[in-house]
């Protein structure tokens, strides 16, 4: 069985094309053997390979609606489908058919107070229609696994207390009643923005935690 990894946002910003490719990279170092998807117009994903002269696996780019009839066909041989997804605010024809098709739904978002809570309400909103097209076209209503990743973090760990243990609380409780994802990414510019455009390095990222984690839930759930 295929792992089928789609990342989501409502607005651009908040790592996901970052997160999508050293998620990969993680998977290809497992032996995953991962196709990175780019669906989104801005092409970050493409441009970021194109850049640094390829990387350890391949991206490709469909900026189409129809991802969930075409991308079974690009399955063989892969152990892994990681998905780059348009904002949903945006381009949410793209982004829903890529999230009809995945199995996995990862939610890169950075702590910031009330405007996470604000950005998750409105995210939750757009993925209940997507949740119906799922059901129309004979899928299960829910993905195997959902959850948020933390980027941007204050430590490269969860803590019981300060802003990053604020933020799981208020994910988790209340109308949101997400789950958060125990890895997390801290802040450090020249491991990630700073790192656009060049080979992907695991060392000193806490991505493999974040990939171990998301095979863990997604086989738990098969």
């Amino acid at each position: 069985m295929v792992l089928r990894i789609a990342l989501a946002s409502i607005k651009p910003g908040v790592g996901k094309t970052t997160s999508a490719l050293f998620i990969a990279q993680a998977l290809h170092e497992l032996g995953r053997s991962p196709l990175v998807v780019d669906a989104d117009k801005g092409r970050s994903a493409l441009e970021w390979m194109e850049d640094a002269e390829g990387l350890d696996f391949p991206v490709i780019g469909q900026h189409v609606t129809t991802l969930h009839r075409s991308l079974p066909d690009l399955e063989d041989g892969r152990g892994a489908m990681v998905l780059d997804v348009p904002q949903l605010e945006d381009h949410e024809s793209i982004a829903r058919g890529a999230l009809v098709y995945a199995d996995v739904w990862v939610y890169p978002i950075a702590p910031a107070g009330i405007e996470v809570r604000r950005t998750m309400r409105r995210l939750k909103t757009k993925l209940e229609g997507i949740r119906d097209l799922r059901e129309q076209l004979g899928r299960s209503r829910d993905p195997m696994v959902e959850a948020v990743l933390l980027t941007r973090t204050n430590r490269p760990y969860a803590t019981k207390t300060g802003p990053d243990a604020d933020v799981r609380a208020a994910l988790a409780d209340g109308d949101l009643r997400l789950t958060v994802m125990d890895s997390q990414i801290q802040f450090h510019d020249d491991l990630y923005r700073q790192c656009y455009g060049l080979p992907v390095e695991l060392e000193g990222t806490t991505y493999p935690q974040v990939a171990a984690e998301l095979i863990r839930r997604w086989e738990a759930a098969r």
